[in-house]
């Protein structure tokens, strides 16, 4: 490169070079490459120098590097120097350089770069360390390390090894990948054999707080204690912490808080010795209470299961603990023991409430508690000892208060049962199997060995006692009251005796199976079924024409009543007929007489078989009868059919069943319609021109009637316009002289009111003005006593002020008489 080309390309720079002359400043310094010899050498102003034609520039002047305090820079492939701190030259007489190597280099007198030497960072501010923080350091090749003392270098912190306390200058060999800690406060000094990793900043634990460290490998932590790699445990001290090198930061553990009703519940995670010098076994389980300690913090080996409520027993209440713990804190399992107020405790692990907390049995005089050994023991006094046995059954009875053994198992509380007179429940000896009902009045304890039993009836009595319809007054709404019933079934209470109250005038067969009889109960009256025995259920025929099993009933009417039937018939002349008979019916029966009563049931559906039996002897007598006979005589053909004939011609009065004494008394033939199509239209038209006949005779004689009645209105009417118009020609002649007289009123007063009005405003007219001349007056008055006081008040001003100017004339006088007067006395 010549001088020309150097200048080009500092771009007119002034260089100081000029035809090969170099002329460097102080503190510049350049490269010069000797061609024959290949040698670059180091030239440091200030000088001039004049370059040869063997030898090129190669790097134009350049500024020395300067350092300042406090700050470093890193330079690649360094001089080699000897122990003078002076550079090597080889025999050629060339720099020797290490290369691949580097070189940090701090505060000092400015210096050049030799050749090959390159600034592989730029001058750089050292990093300080801050109190509480520290760099992580890990070297990268084998070095010895001599820690400076500790206030040199202008406060120069010394550098912390992990696991082992590091004495001032003592010489530390380092090795690959050994990493160590430099703690502030202080200014860290870079080298090459090291790299800083990270920041280590400490981590402040606040009061109630602890640090977790894990022990990254085996080495001594801060406490001087020894830990293994992966080892963990808490830094309980408040305040700042900084972790080793080979301590890690898990976590921050806050404590939890004890309370008089909290405890902490805990679980060994191995065994280990706690807070407390309690030896703990992998799995142990115990609790940390307010008497412990107020806070606690969980050890890395505790696991904290929950949080644990304090259980409080009042006065009134008890409960059982579950393989209660002793005195050593081992669950007593299989153990049971019961705790009663006022008290207050905690479950420890392991333990448990059976049933919780449960109030004192408080027993009234008509309850008592029915109890269940569960173990064999003895209770009482020594004169008055109970033994029981596992299962035994007995009951203690109120008033008093009651807490159960842990041998005792209370099956039930049970409260005497008020019964009336028509009440009563079903009782059920476990031991025997016995049933019986016990009846009112009275109030009925069970005892030990007794329960209520439940009597299960047929779900079609079942629905009959929950319908409580009265069997008289209620038979057009069964079927109507089934269905509504089956939508909404009451339940009832099974071991409640089974009460009907049978209506007048009606019987109920019950049947005992265990006896095997049956009895007819006749109302009025109450029936109270026993255990063994059940209802006769009736099931009747209903509806037109008759159904069987359309009616269901408990009781069975005894009558007088009536059943109403609808059946078919033929003539001789094969003309079908569909009649409608209502029968009048009663059951004739002696009450007393058992054999009498039990034939009422004999018939399962007396309805249908008395309407069948009826209903068979009309389709006999009408079908030997030709239409229009039966037509004509219908009533007597039935009844001769159904009553029969007396020895002496006569029809009969009634038809008996001996079966169940059913009487048939009479017959009403309701309707009588041909099924046939012809015969109903012929019947139709004859029954109508015959209803026309009436109507039209009915028509004529109305209309006479009415054209009578309408010719004595029109008279009536004509005579009283005759007389309503007189009276308004009267009454028009008095209207016509009130209306003369109220004109000539009117007149009159309007001249009246005219006059007066025309006076008064005279006289308004004159009273106003002698008030605006009185007021003028006035006010001619009020302006002459203004004028005159305002003239008064200027006179007496003016006279005030020469007075109190004649006033300060005479003072002024005086004071040049005085005066003058003192002249002449100084004189």
């Amino acid at each position: 490169m010549n001088t020309s080309e150097l200048k080009r390309d500092n771009k007119g720079e002034t260089l100081g070079i000029s035809s090969g002359i170099i002329r460097l400043k102080p503190q510049q310094y350049i490269h010069v490459i000797d061609n024959n010899t290949g040698i670059t050498r180091l030239e440091v102003g200030p000088q001039t120098i004049t370059l040869r034609d063997h030898e090129r520039l190669i790097l134009r002047p350049e500024p020395m590097l300067i350092v300042p305090p406090r700050y470093y820079c890193i330079v690649a492939n360094p001089v080699l120097r000897d122990a003078e701190n002076q550079p090597i030259a080889d025999p050629h007489g060339q720099i020797k350089l290490r290369y691949g190597d580097a070189e940090v280099r701090f505060a000092q007198e400015p210096f050049a770069l030799y050749p090959g030497e390159e600034l592989e960072q730029d001058v750089t501010r050292l990093q300080v360390v801050e109190t509480n923080q520290a760099l992580r350091l890990r070297a990268l090749r084998d070095f010895a390390d001599t820690p400076p003392m500790r206030g040199s270098h202008g406060g120069i912190a010394p550098t912390a090894t992990a696991g082992e306390s590091e004495s001032e200058g003592q010489t530390i060999n380092r090795l690959a990948g050994d990493e160590w800690l430099f703690e502030g406060p202080g200014t860290y000094l870079p080298r090459v054999e090291v790299e800083v990793v990270e920041t280590v900043k400490s981590v402040v634990i606040k009061p109630n707080q602890a640090l977790r460290l894990i022990a990254r490998q085996s080495c001594t932590d801060r406490q001087g204690n020894r830990r293994r790699a992966g080892e963990e445990w808490l830094v309980r001290d408040e305040g700042a912490y900084l972790p080793g090198v080979d301590e890690a930061v898990v976590n921050i553990i806050n404590a939890c808080v004890l309370t008089e009703r909290k405890a902490l519940h805990l679980k060994a995670k191995r065994t280990f010795t706690d807070v407390f010098g309690r030896q703990r076994k992998a799995g142990d389980e115990w609790l940390v209470t307010f008497e412990d300690a107020e806070i606690h913090i969980p050890d890395v080996y505790e696991e904290v299961v929950g949080e644990v409520e304090i259980a409080t027993l009042g006065d009134r209440q008890w409960c059982i603990v579950l393989d209660p713990i002793d005195a050593d804190g081992k669950p007593q399992l299989g153990l049971k023991e019961v705790r009663q107020g006022r008290a207050s405790f905690f479950l420890h692990p392991g333990e448990s409430l059976e049933g919780g907390i449960q109030t004192v049995y408080v027993l009234s005089e008509q309850e008592a508690l029915l109890l269940r050994a569960k173990e064999a023991f003895n209770e009482g006094e020594s004169d008055n000892l109970v033994s029981h046995q596992p299962g035994d059954l007995w009951m203690i009875s109120g008033p008093r208060d009651y807490i159960p053994r842990v041998e005792v198992e209370v099956v039930e509380k049970r409260k005497a049962i008020p019964l009336d007179k028509n009440e009563g429940i079903y009782v059920r000896d476990i031991q025997t199997g016995e049933l019986r009902l016990v009846g009112g009045p009275q109030a009925y304890m069970l005892s030990p060995y007794e329960e209520l039993w439940e009597k299960e009836l047929p779900p079609v009595v079942e629905e009959l006692l929950a319908q409580k319809s009265d069997p008289i007054s209620d038979r057009g709404m069964q079927q109507l009251r089934g269905v509504a019933h089956s939508e909404m079934q009451v339940l009832r209470d099974k071991t409640r005796a089974v009460v009907f109250h049978v209506p007048q005038n009606s019987a109920v067969q019950i049947h005992d199976y265990k006896n095997r009889t049956a009895r007819t109960v006749f109302g009025p009256d109450l029936v109270m079924l026993g255990p063994d025995e059940a209802f006769t259920v009736l099931s009747l025929s209903g509806g037109k024409p008759k159904k069987p099993n359309a009616i269901k009933s408990l009781a069975l009417l005894l009558g007088p009543d009536f059943m109403t039937d609808v059946f078919t018939v033929e003539t001789s002349d094969h003309a079908r007929l569909q009649i409608q008979l209502s029968y009048n019916w009663y059951f004739d029966l002696v009450r007393h007489d058992e054999q009498a009563a039990a034939k009422l049931f004999q018939v399962p559906d007396f309805v249908g078989d008395a309407c069948k039996a009826i209903a068979s002897r009309v389709r006999g007598a009408v079908a030997g009868e030709k239409f229009d006979e039966f037509h004509r005589n219908s009533a007597r053909i039935i009844r001769h059919a159904v009553f029969g004939v007396s020895e002496d011609g006569r029809i009969g009065d009634e038809f008996r069943f001996k079966t169940n004494s059913l009487v048939i008394t009479n017959i009403d033939i309701q309707s009588v319609e041909p099924i046939d199509e012809a015969t109903l239209k012929s019947l139709q038209k004859s029954v109508q021109i015959a209803i026309q006949i009436t109507t039209d005779a009915q028509e004529a004689a109305a209309k006479h009637d009415a054209a009578r009645i309408e010719q004595e209105a029109k008279a009536r009417l004509e005579r009283q316009a005759i007389v309503d118009k007189g009276a308004a020609e009267s009454e028009r002649k008095n209207l016509l002289e009130l209306q003369a007289e109220n004109i000539a009123i009117e007149s009159t007063g309007h001249a009246t009111a005219e006059a007066r009005a025309k006076a008064e405003a005279a006289r308004i007219q004159g009273e106003l003005a002698v008030n605006l001349a009185q007021q003028e007056a006035e006010a001619a008055r009020i302006r002459a006593e203004g004028e005159l006081a305002q003239m008064r008040a200027r006179q007496e001003a003016e006279l005030a002020h020469q007075q109190a100017l004649s006033t300060l004339e005479i003072e002024k006088a005086q004071r040049m008489a005085e005066i003058t007067s003192a002249e002449f006395r100084e004189k």
